[in-house]
């Protein structure tokens, strides 16, 4: 009973009941969604118990029908004829108010007790499947645990999420004084029925000694919300965001209203609060489509989440909500710098100049005295950069003044102003925020205008970390540490931050970013030389990784290749620095240890055919595989991430050694095959798919049985997959390229899929069917996708030429994919 042990509970307790969205039990009758599963048809008429909840049969009915929205109500919502999300959550709390008020009254006469809302119904922000947290204050009433019961039952027989407690005025005041959650919740609080001067003592005794104590208070604060950012990441950057705990999501502007509460730092402004409205919105919808409380905005549901806010689709959503969580952030650091302040003491007095017409003042930078943005335009740039030199943030102030008051660039830019881009980019990490910071004043799209095409844009997998214009200046970031590695730093700087622009148009972005940066370079006053060497490197800024972990090495045509494309030392300089920068920027699915090995051998290759070397031979036999191979076949050795498989040359030989490694949770990151008369030595770079990598001796038992053909490998894998779960998502169909040129011994087969254990032994299996022997390998994993690329010949040991047979061999991989 919650009366009886429910006086001094320092925590809310939730009643373990099964759980249904508010809007299907807490005045149904009077609520009404901008989504269909609120329409009442006559076989689903809501009929109320003696409490004023919905009876529960004709509730568990409706939720068991519930579904997506259906194409007439849908069509309603996009034309805006439904009313919005905002007002339906007012409604629905201020229908669960007149519910509750009804259980209370019932259940008391008022005197010398209160029902307070704290949390989403307590701010009237009530969603769908928005559980209710309740306090009932008390004077020291003997008969509140009855009173407790009268209320709690009914809402946990309707079904809905009860957070709640029972406390005296002190009891409430104590339990603040030491639980965030408690206290945060108080701040907020809202009368729903009862005395109302319960709710205003506590209230009132709760935000007395939240500001009396703030500093401590305010540390605690920006801790918890530090720990759920590195728990659920960033709103703006995730693939599945979570929408209220993420960095940028609903609890960080809950959060900075507590410190506007605490009267240390303003209130969130309007566009914090319209990001906020957003994200509320998005949350709203996602109860609606899944008929749940959820928070975490999966793939599967993004597309039905868009088409109930009205927007074109999930990329629409997920760009809007990127804007949402960044302004949120930006905000919420904001709030925080003020707040640091206050806990550090007054910033020493004075002005300490920075650049022309820019000063450090308060720790923070400031236009001087006199500045004028009107007659400068070049100011804006220099305050950047003076900003990102001294790793000191801009004030807000001056970056309202800068956004109202600064003219548009001249065209072509003079040299100063591009010196100060360069500036800008060259400070590195510290960089990063100072381009937030120009961003969220709206300031980039006036420098650069096609910035807007990439703002926000999101890259909607899981190899990126973050959006295309995130990626863009870590990129820089990153490059600036390479640039004593270049002749040219300038150029890598800039090339790194434009080298993903043409993601902002439709096609090949390497293509289209050739276009939109020459047109770039131009205008902010490259000479012309300059701008060709910039468009070169945009063009082919993914040649060095794609080439280095998709082609042969070993091979001439490879090296030979990127050396004519390329075409000079310096762009083969620029070209590797940005590789490496770009690689860091996307993330750690595309960028390892493994990688930088592979372009660091080729740009090694290439840079001595640009120096005049003739082109590399194929490699023989080490000294240690020409022993193993004199001995026959048979031979097997496995040493760390590399196993040695030696046996009599037969097509099939690879691919049934791909199988065992991949039964043994092993990664086929490349493979090779040479051969000594009739013997066949294949080279494997492996890691372990997780874990510590298996017992050598069982891999190396299990690799001879099956070179002497007593391991059944299907039956293995088999085995393997039973316990491998399907792709949540759809996943794209297979695609399979039989690459022309790629190398004059071979034909290069490059293959797309969906990543799976026993894929290299799927493929090459199929390669088997069709009578064809792998010579090479290359194989990587971009998150999900395996991009897998094969060097095959026929039984004579020469590249396919016949359509008919390059097309059988196509037709027989995709087939094996399926």
């Amino acid at each position: 009973m919650v009366g009886a042990r429910g006086h001094g509970d320092p925590r809310p307790h939730r009643r373990a009941r099964p759980r249904r969205p508010v809007g299907a039990t807490a005045g149904p009758a009077r609520t009404r969604e901008p989504a269909p599963d609120r329409r009442v048809t006559p076989d689903r008429r809501v009929t109320a118990n003696r409490q004023g909840a919905p009876d529960r049969q004709v509730t568990a009915d409706r939720q068991a029908r519930r579904g997506r929205p259906d194409g007439a109500r849908r069509e309603d919502v996009l034309r805006g004829e439904a009313r919005s999300y905002a007002a339906a959550r007012k409604e629905r709390a201020a229908d669960t108010d007149r519910w509750l008020k009804d259980l209370f009254r019932t259940a008391s006469d008022g005197d010398g007790v209160s029902l307070v809302a704290v949390g989403s119904l307590g701010r009237g922000e009530l969603a769908p499947g928005s559980d209710l947290d309740l306090v009932l204050l008390h004077g020291g009433r003997d008969d509140v645990g009855r009173i407790a019961d009268r209320v709690w039952y009914p809402v946990w027989d309707s079904g809905v999420g009860l957070d709640h407690s029972v406390r005296t005025v002190e009891e409430a005041v104590a339990v603040a004084r030491d639980d965030l959650k408690a206290v945060l919740g108080l701040i907020q609080a809202r009368h729903v029925a009862g005395d109302p001067e319960l709710t205003r003592k506590a209230r009132e005794a709760v935000l007395a000694e939240w500001r009396a104590d703030s500093r401590r208070r305010l540390g605690e604060l920006r801790e918890a919300a530090d720990k759920r950012a590195q728990t659920s990441g960033e709103v703006a950057f995730l693939l599945e965001p979570d929408l209220k705990d993420g960095r940028g999501g609903l609890r960080d502007l809950q959060a900075m209203q507590a410190v506007a509460a605490a009267w240390v730092a303003s209130a969130p402004g309007p566009r914090a609060r319209e990001a906020y409205e957003f994200i509320l919105d998005v949350r709203h919808a996602l109860h609606v489509v899944t008929a749940r409380g959820a928070d975490r905005l999966v793939l599967q549901e993004q597309e039905a989440v868009a088409g109930l806010l009205g927007l074109l689709d999930a990329e629409a959503l997920m760009r809007r909500l990127a804007e949402a969580g960044r302004t949120i952030s930006h905000a919420f650091d904001v709030t925080w710098r003020t707040v640091d302040r206050l806990v550090s003491g007054p910033a020493p007095r004075g002005r300490r100049p920075l650049a022309d017409g820019v000063v450090e003042h308060g720790g923070e930078v400031v236009l001087a005295r006199g500045a004028d943005p009107r007659k400068d335009p070049l100011l804006v740039l220099r305050a950047a950069a003076a900003a990102a030199d001294s790793g000191l943030p801009l004030a807000p102030a001056t970056m309202s003044v800068l956004a109202a008051q600064s003219p548009p660039l001249p065209v072509p830019w003079p040299d100063d102003a591009r010196d100060a881009l360069v500036s800008i980019l060259g400070a590195g990490r510290a960089a990063v925020p100072v381009w937030e910071e120009l961003d969220q004043a709206g300031i980039l799209v006036k420098i650069l205008p096609d910035w807007e095409r990439v703002r926000h844009r999101p890259q909607r997998n899981p190899i990126h970390r973050f959006t295309v214009d995130r990626h863009l200046i870590e990129a820089a970031a990153n490059a600036a540490s390479h640039t004593r590695e270049v002749s040219r730093p300038d150029l890598l700087l800039i090339a790194a931050l434009l080298h993903d622009i043409g993601k902002g148009w439709p096609g090949d972005h390497s293509a289209t970013g050739e276009v939109v940066v020459r047109d770039i370079a131009a205008r902010i006053g490259l000479p012309p030389a300059d701008g060709e060497i910039l468009a070169t490197v945009v063009r082919h800024h993914l040649l060095l990784p794609e080439t280095a972990t998709r082609r042969d090495l070993d091979d001439p045509v490879t090296i030979e290749k990127v050396a004519g494309t390329v075409g000079s030392r310096e762009v083969l300089d620029l070209l590797a620095a940005l590789a490496v920068a770009d690689g860091h920027a996307t993330g750690p699915a595309a960028w390892n240890a493994w990688k930088a090995g592979l372009v660091a051998d080729l740009v090694r290759r290439v840079r001595s055919v640009l120096s005049g070397a003739p082109p590399p031979r194929a490699p023989s036999l080490s000294a240690e595989q020409a022993a193993l191979a004199r001995h026959g076949g048979g031979a097997v050795r496995v040493n760390g991430g590399a196993v040695t498989v030696v046996a009599p040359d037969r097509i099939g030989l690879l691919w049934s050694a791909a199988g065992v490694l991949a039964a043994h949770r092993m990664i086929v990151r490349s493979a090779s095959a040479a051969s000594a008369g009739s013997t066949a030595v294949i080279e494997f770079s492996v890691v372990p798919e997780y874990g510590s990598p298996p017992d050598p001796a069982t891999l190396e038992a299990d690799l001879r049985l099956v070179l002497a053909g007593r391991l059944d490998i299907e039956q293995r894998l088999a085995r393997r997959n039973r316990y491998m779960r399907a792709p949540r998502v759809p996943v794209a169909p297979p695609r399979v390229t039989l690459v022309d040129d790629a190398s004059a011994t071979a034909t290069v087969v490059e293959v797309r899929a969906h990543d799976r254990p026993g894929l290299l032994w799927r493929i090459g299996r199929a390669f088997g069917e069709c009578g064809l022997d792998v010579r090479a390998a290359r194989v990587e994993t971009l998150g999900a996708e395996a991009v897998d690329v094969f060097y095959v010949v026929d039984r004579a040991g020469r590249p396919l030429s016949d359509d008919a047979q390059r097309g059988q061999v196509r037709d027989q991989v995709l087939a094996a994919l399926r």
